[in-house]
């Protein structure tokens, strides 16, 4: 089979869509031509760094609503808001426009900041207001038959300062057993801002023996050699040693290993 036969069925090898039969096209392939050897390493590298998260752009459509929402902020005494029984999950509109208006509350931080001792204590509840129902809808998007929507709900763990166990268990499954290769790189991706919380390594170091997609393999030794993370070294070496891995990741994980072992 040609170099570009071969080229052309490099994305469905990386994320692990190929029939067996195609892998050992590709890879008997490999193992003769150092040029296709070349481009499937550098493939699967930038693959692994591709940002698979959308960019959530704002409407206009809510920013009524939120400042309506900001009024109700203004009245200590004020009860319950009212806006949080029309953010419900099961409405089609929330999915649309809860983007949004996290980022609108932007625009009144400045001036709830500037409104002294009391302005800022509500301030400071708005914000813990919207980090929980941000972490609300990723595990629940988390949980949806879509793909799209599951990344989604992944993208919405990125502004979350101080995740809660729902969350962090939420994206450690999501690595481990959604089945579209894509969430899980997305996945691996996020936890990295979370990568200094209690447990976030040493369940991603378990988790380099339940991968079977190249790329998420190679995200995930890039993250634990990145943040030298020494409980990796025998995860490493068990991979290197068995006879799963494709040959650029097992040429990636020999690198790392020898990295975190420096």
């Amino acid at each position: 089979m040609t170099c570009d036969k071969i080229q052309e069925k490099f994305a469905d090898y990386l994320t692990g869509d190929l029939d067996e039969a195609g892998r050992d096209q590709v890879r008997e392939h490999i193992a003769a031509c150092a040029a296709c050897r070349e481009d499937l390493e550098n493939l699967t590298v930038v693959w692994a760094k591709l940002g698979v998260l959308p960019e959530e752009q704002p409407s206009g459509a809510v920013r009524s609503r939120f400042y309506a929402m900001l009024e109700e902020f203004k009245s200590a005494d004020a009860p319950r808001p009212a806006w949080r029984e029309w953010f419900s999950f099961r409405r089609p509109a929330f999915a649309a426009s809860f983007s949004v208006l996290l980022l609108l509350v932007g625009l009144g931080a400045g001036w709830l900041m500037n409104g002294g001792p009391a302005g800022r204590q509500k301030y400071a509840s708005l914000s813990s207001e919207v980090q929980n129902m941000r972490q609300e809808m990723a595990v629940s998007l988390l949980g949806r038959p879509s793909a799209t929507e599951r990344i989604q709900g992944v993208g919405y763990t990125a502004g979350v300062e101080r995740p809660n166990d729902a969350t962090l268990a939420a994206l450690f499954d999501a690595v481990d057993r959604d089945p579209n290769p894509n969430v899980r790189l997305a996945a691996v991706e996020a936890l990295y801002l979370f990568r200094d919380r209690p447990g976030v390594r040493e369940s991603l170091v378990k988790s380099l023996s339940v991968q079977t997609y190249p790329l998420v393999q190679v995200a995930l030794i890039d993250f634990l050699v990145e943040v030298r993370e020494a409980r990796a070294a025998a995860a490493l070496k068990a991979l290197v040693e068995g006879d799963e891995l494709t040959p650029e990741v097992k040429k990636r994980a020999e690198q790392g290993l020898k990295q975190i072992s420096l």
